[in-house]
């Protein structure tokens, strides 16, 4: 197992589209809940805990090799609204364009055949990490680090944030992404012999609503 195909699969500048997406900073933003370094930093907390959990658990799980139909069902499921399933399965699509031509496999062919319009996105990263020989604890950690990464960056080009204080940030919250990318491995592990219902199912309201309401504005900078 290569260590270094880790640092491939969670550079920002693989070409996987992330940058294309907020992670729901933007929104955030435009509602005053995002204004400065430390509001920033409550957001990607309270992202972490919970679709950062939920999505580093599923990626975990395909890393595993659990059935990605059955997890692809499972993240439907645990992704209320509608405008968040699709950016998942764009990022979903436009990651595994980006895999198969970095880590040839067979599993992520039979996945591009199943979901042609795209699976969603942890699970088609979970399916990478496995084509590029990694642990399910890599992809969690890989799945943890793009949940706040991508709102640090995108908040930088929203507010003109000095990227100093938004990489601060992310260094400051490195030990509870510990911990997240640990409970999601072996919430993961518990679902390959319990089922896929071990996989965690939080919640995060204020992040589905705001997402509906973004989807519907007429000129935003990111997609999602």
């Amino acid at each position: 197992m290569s260590r270094a195909a880790l640092l491939v699969l969670a550079d920002g500048r693989f070409p996987a589209g992330g940058h294309a997406h907020s992670g729901g900073a933007e929104a955030a933003v435009k509602a005053g809940r995002i204004t400065d370094a430390a509001s920033l930093e409550n957001f990607c907390r309270g992202r972490l805990h919970t679709a950062g959990l939920v999505s580093a658990a599923l990626a975990a799980a395909a890393a595993l090799g659990i059935d990605p139909v059955t997890l692809d069902s499972a993240a439907d499921a645990r992704t209320p609204s509608p405008a968040l399933r699709v950016a998942a399965r764009r990022l979903g699509r436009q990651l595994m364009r980006a895999a198969r031509a970095t880590w040839p496999s067979t599993e992520l062919d039979a996945l591009a055949r199943e979901f042609p319009k795209g699976a969603h996105q942890p699970v088609v990263l979970g399916m990478a990490a496995r084509a590029a020989g990694l642990a399910p604890d890599d992809a969690a950690y890989c799945s943890v680090y793009e949940s706040v990464s991508g709102p640090a960056t995108a908040t930088v080009r929203l507010l003109s944030l000095d990227p100093f204080d938004a990489t601060a940030v992310l260094a400051r919250l490195a030990p509870e992404l510990d911990r997240i990318a640990h409970q999601a491995a072996g919430a993961a592990r518990q679902a390959l012999d319990d089922g896929v219902d071990m996989l965690p199912a939080a919640s995060a309201p204020l992040l589905e609503i705001s997402a509906e309401a973004h989807a519907a504005w007429p000129v935003r900078l990111f997609a999602s």
